[in-house]
């Protein structure tokens, strides 16, 4: 797993579980500041789809600090915020070996053009289904859901792709696959931005429990980003279980959310982990999707006016 994140460390128990040797690489220096173990907080809805088994437990983990190509890895897993994914495939490209890597996380930017440096036959491409994050106190808090999507760009997927989606079915995941990955990564990345540029005007994600209003206007924001990603080329028509929530009315889908966040434990825990009114990921997702709005003419006032909560300073 690349770096210790809440993707790595969700997924990377999850595998262990299911008989996978595990390993974690950090930057120097960081394995002795975190320790050897993890306390999980986690609802797991692999079995129990509703509500979830909920897993409190601390889990010993290990570390490496250095990675060189010589390594026996077969999986390198590599979830990290998009705008470190070109750096991170970088660093990895003449690390890699001859272990597939994982991209598990959006991009904003054209899929390839983002792991150039990584040789093309020796990559898959999937998005996990979890969220949470790191409270003050060190506990990781969040949700594992049963299904996993991998994706392709028009072609079927190759042996190494096959044996990806494997580790994880025998993990206890049901896979979802997408043709048009990278269409449905980027109506993927405009629901975040529309879902964050409403967070960050009260505060965080967490902020938005209960509060159906907001709720309301971060569905509108997604709907008014929905023209961009078509103005992008991708066909909103091959993803229209993605879009059909965006197009129905926006009061009976936030309806809808404040039930489930206010009902359902392993929802309400996704959004309350998000609590950092000073996370740096969401603004840059606000930042990148509204510059890109602009550089294509495409009208996005919600996203516009919540501005002044991500510009760059100065």
């Amino acid at each position: 797993m690349f770096g210790r994140g809440v993707i790595a460390t969700v997924y990377g128990w999850a595998l262990e579980r299911a008989g996978h040797d595990v390993e974690f690489y950090v930057r120097p220096g960081r394995a002795a500041a975190y320790g050897g173990a993890v306390d999980l907080d986690l609802f797991d809805l692999r079995r129990r789809r509703v509500r979830g088994e909920r897993v409190v437990r601390r889990w010993p983990v290990r570390f490496r600090e250095e990675l060189t190509p010589d390594h026996d890895f077969d999986l390198v897993v590599l979830s990290v915020p998009h705008h470190r994914l070109t750096a991170a495939a970088d660093f990895l490209a003449p690390r890699l070996g001859n272990a597939t890597a994982l991209v598990f996380g959006n991009t904003w930017a054209e899929p390839a053009t983002a792991v150039g440096s990584l040789p093309a036959d020796r990559v898959a491409w999937g998005f996990p289904q979890a969220g949470g994050g790191f409270g003050a106190d060190g506990v990781l808090r969040g949700m594992l859901l049963r299904s996993v999507v991998f994706g392709t760009f028009g072609t079927p997927p190759t042996e190494r792709e096959r044996a990806v989606r494997e580790a994880f079915r025998t993990a206890g995941f049901r896979l979802r696959e997408e043709p048009d990955f990278r269409g449905w990564l980027w109506l993927h990345f405009a629901a975040d931005a529309g879902l964050h540029s409403q967070g960050l005007r009260v505060g965080s994600l967490a902020g938005l429990i209960g509060a159906r209003h907001d709720l309301r206007e971060a569905h509108l924001a997604v709907r008014e980003l929905l023209p961009l990603v078509a103005a992008r080329g991708v066909d909103l028509r091959r993803h229209r279980a993605g879009v059909l929530p965006y197009r129905a009315p926006a009061w009976l889908t936030a309806t809808a959310l404040a039930w489930l966040l206010d009902h359902v434990p392993p929802v309400r825990a996704n959004f309350a982990a998000h609590a950092d009114p000073a996370a740096e990921e969401p603004r840059v997702i606000c930042r990148d999707a509204l510059a890109e709005a602009r550089r294509l003419g495409v009208p996005v006032p919600r996203l516009a006016a919540a501005e002044p909560e991500f510009a760059l300073d100065g």
